[in-house]
């Protein structure tokens, strides 16, 4: 059993939220391996009170494939895949909402894809817009969109790894009234990384927190697969853009748990006049960025 970090012991209240980001090592290949050992840290996660639970990017799979044969042999359909299948069962079983990374078939289209659960069952998929290295050699690129979902925990959105280097994701997400962005994960090492400071990752996602005044939680793994080098460092952001638990270390499983605040009254403003989303300037850039989608700020401009 992974003991948790970050998490204090304490019942939460009503507008408290415990999120936990699960960062382990998934086997490449092993899916039975892998959804197993999930549900086992989903477990964990739940009897230490979390409700909303992030694992990592094609946790399911592992990472690094060789060939589009072998991404489609590991492929699964969504809803009805067993992967699925098996975190909807966890999920009704300890009342929780799940956010989990596979590889999805539709067709004969391959997508790296994140399904979002609760307790009523499957409520979607998120197919990643931005594709790093190879990944374009054995995916489609996402065509859904970026979605928000409306759980028992909140409005969810998604963001896959990559994804987060572009900061059009968050804004969007915050705009159509996302309260938390999931972000599964398989961080690698970024070219002139300094020692001794923060991964370009943390500082990009408290950034992105903090400019859109919303919580992100990042679930990354562990490990060398294949060669290639994964950096940890999961995070749990509040929504003025500081750490409420981690970042991880690199090298450790762990069960990370950060309890955020969810009153729309609290952490949402700069000041008692500013606020990030309600002082754009969009008599000089466009409302949604050129995006295809519904903006309706008259609830949060209620609030301030």
């Amino acid at each position: 059993m992974l003991s948790p970090l970050g998490h204090s012991g304490l019942d939460q209240s009503p507008q408290k939220l415990k999120i936990a980001c699960i960062q382990f090592e998934p086997k490449f290949g092993e899916v039975e391996h892998n959804v197993t050992r999930s549900i086992d840290l989903i477990e964990q996660a739940a009897g230490y009170g979390a409700r909303l639970i992030v694992l990592p990017e094609l946790c399911s799979t592992g990472y690094i494939f060789q060939s589009r044969k072998e991404t489609l042999t590991l492929s699964e359909r969504v809803p009805e895949g067993p992967t699925t299948n098996a975190w909807v069962e966890a999920a009704r079983r300890l009342e929780v909402t799940i956010v989990a990374g596979l590889v999805e078939r539709d067709g004969n289209c391959l997508y790296n894809s994140a399904v979002i659960i609760d307790p009523s069952g499957v409520l979607g998929v998120y197919r990643k817009l931005h594709l790093w290295a190879d990944e374009k050699l054995y995916f489609e690129p996402g065509d859904r969109g970026l979605p928000v979902f409306d759980t028992l925990v909140g409005r969810i959105s998604v963001v896959i790894c990559y994804d987060g280097w572009f900061p059009e994701m968050f804004r969007l997400s915050a705009c159509q009234g996302a309260e938390i962005v999931c972000v599964p994960t398989n961080w690698v090492p970024m070219p002139e990384q300094p020692a001794g400071h923060p991964i370009m990752a943390n500082i990009l996602h408290m950034a992105a927190a903090h400019s859109n005044s919303i919580v992100i939680a990042c679930a990354d793994r562990v490990g060398i697969e294949r060669g290639q080098r994964f950096l940890g460092n999961s995070v749990i952001i509040n929504r003025s853009g500081w750490p409420v638990a981690g970042p991880c270390s690199e090298s450790e499983e762990k069960i990370l748990i950060g309890e955020v605040d969810m009153d729309p009254r609290r952490e949402r403003s700069w000041s008692s006049v500013n606020h990030p989303l309600t002082d754009r300037r969009t008599d000089v850039y466009g409302e949604n960025l050129g995006a295809d989608i519904q903006i309706n700020l008259t609830k949060l401009e209620a609030e301030q």
